[in-house]
Formats: structure tokens, sequence, C-alpha cells
């Protein structure tokens, strides 16, 4: 297990309310660590890098994952940070953009959105507090 694939387990995935999470290099849209079940190709991770260019744009239109298989209602859209809520209502999305990395998670019905923003949050603060 890698560094980030650790960090990834140990500051999300444990919490128990991240569903699946992935930490992306925005330098070249490439998949760092990743959680089991989660499969994001190649064209997913660049457009997910790219939300943070406009993120105004995705509070009005939304947006939708294929590997999650949902479409999303974008709660929050900023320079540092993206929160969707599926359009049924059952799960929604976090993204947080660092210097270095795009962090992503996903929960699910019976889990706190709350606690997932947090996690990822601090998560992605301890990062931009090494500059990465």
């Amino acid at each position: 297990m890698n560094q980030l694939q650790g960090l990834l387990q140990d500051s999300l995935l444990s919490t128990g309310h991240v569903e699946h999470g992935a930490i992306i290099r925005r330098k070249d849209n490439s998949l760092r660590a990743s959680s089991v079940g989660l499969f994001l190709d190649p064209d997913e991770l660049s457009t997910l890098v790219k939300m943070f260019r406009d993120p105004a744009s995705y509070r009005s239109e939304g947006f939708s994952l294929s590997s999650t298989g949902q479409d999303y209602e974008c709660l929050r859209a900023d320079k540092d940070s993206i929160y969707g809520k599926s359009v049924d209502g059952t799960s929604g999305i976090i993204l947080a953009k660092t210097n270095t990395f795009v962090i992503l998670a996903t929960f699910s019905y019976g889990m706190h959105p709350s606690i997932c923003i947090e996690a990822v949050e601090t998560f992605a603060e301890y990062f931009r507090d090494k500059d990465k």
C-alpha cells in the first residue's frame, strides 16, 4: 500500500461515512489512490480536475459521473470545493482541490453527509498545509 492509499484509508474511509474515495493528481489527471470498487476512467479523471476551472457553471447545470452512475445536483461550487447530491437524494459526492490533488469522496444512504464533508475538508487542509 502506498502512502497516499494509506492516508485515504485512514482519513476518509475509516470514518464509516465515506463510501468511496480517490486522490487525483491535478498535473496529469492521474489516479494516485482509490478505494476498492471505484473505477474512474481517464476522461472522468480529467473532467473532475477541470470542474474547478469554472465551478460556477456546475451550480446551475449539475453534473454526472458514469463511475457512480449518478446525476448530481450541485449544492456548493467554489474554487476549493464542490458538493453534489444525487438527483434521487440517496447519495452525494464531495470534491476538494489542493495545490497538487483533487480529493473525491462519495457517501450513500445511511451515511452522514456532514461527517463526509468534514473528513474531506480536513484531509484537503492537511495537503494545503503541506503545500501539496
